[in-house]
């Protein structure tokens, strides 16, 4: 299947410093497209794959599962690492849930983690229900756009394919156990008012990584999709403030994050 307009990989060459952008579960690059031009606007090197079965239609996810989603970032996070001396892993949702996970897995190779709204448990009694459910019905209604900013839309499915719920919630079991072999500084950014995460996510990533060089930003006037929302700009200023604390280019000390 074609992918949907907007839906599209997004890679920039630029400098020494990679960052790596994953996207959420059902989304696509554009929830995170603004970010990554953002960030190549500004000489980094930026790499944000579109995830199997993401960007089509449901039908195409619903024969993928959690090990084809990671292995398309891990692929990526090992191409920026031929390419970079220093680089970042970053992720809206379950987005944020794959960069912990490469950086639990990846140890040194990766320099800091940027997570926006990470999602590490699917809740209610719907999350129960999943191993019957998903040989009964498809699909379930869709968690795309939420958003504040009334001019904003993000590119998703309106269902979601129960197998691959169902993946993902093997998924994020498996993130929460590998939480304390993440060791890196860490950015997390959470939104006050969340329709599709709760806030128990973030503080469960904050609990039980064992990064010591720890950076909670609350994010008040956007909802799940805060990357297309009124906190974007905000996001993205203090994403590469992150960086350039840990990474300092050449020729940029003493320059503010609007470049």
């Amino acid at each position: 299947m074609p992918v949907l307009p907007g839906a599209e990989p997004y890679r920039h060459e630029g400098g020494e410093t990679g960052v790596l952008l994953c996207h959420g579960f059902t989304g696509s690059p554009q929830s995170l497209r603004p970010w990554a031009r953002y960030l190549a606007e500004r000489d980094l090197t930026v790499s944000l794959p579109l995830l199997p079965g993401h960007g089509t239609r449901w039908e195409d996810m619903a024969v993928t599962a959690w090990p084809d989603w990671y292995a398309e970032v891990d692929r990526e996070l090992r191409l920026l690492r031929e390419r970079c001396s220093r680089v970042f892993v970053a992720g809206l949702s379950m987005g944020g849930a794959l960069a912990l996970r490469l950086a639990a897995r990846h140890g040194d190779a990766v320099s800091g983690v940027v997570v926006v709204n990470p999602a590490i448990k699917v809740h209610g009694l719907s999350a129960y229900a999943l191993p019957v459910a998903r040989h009964l019905v498809r699909t379930t209604r869709g968690i795309a756009s939420d958003i504040a900013l009334e001019s904003a839309a993000e590119l998703g499915y309106d269902r979601v394919p129960l197998h691959a719920a169902h993946s993902l919630r093997s998924f994020f079991r498996l993130v929460d156990g590998e939480l304390p072999q993440v060791t890196q500084p860490l950015l997390l950014l959470r939104s006050l008012q969340d329709h599709v995460v709760p806030a128990v996510d973030s503080a469960r990533v904050l609990g039980r990584v064992s990064s010591t060089d720890v950076t909670e930003i609350l994010l008040e006037q956007s909802y799940h999709v805060a990357t297309l929302d009124h906190d974007a700009d905000r996001i993205f200023a203090e994403s590469l403030a992150f960086i350039d604390r840990l990474a300092p280019r050449v020729g940029e000390e003493g320059t503010t994050a609007g470049g």
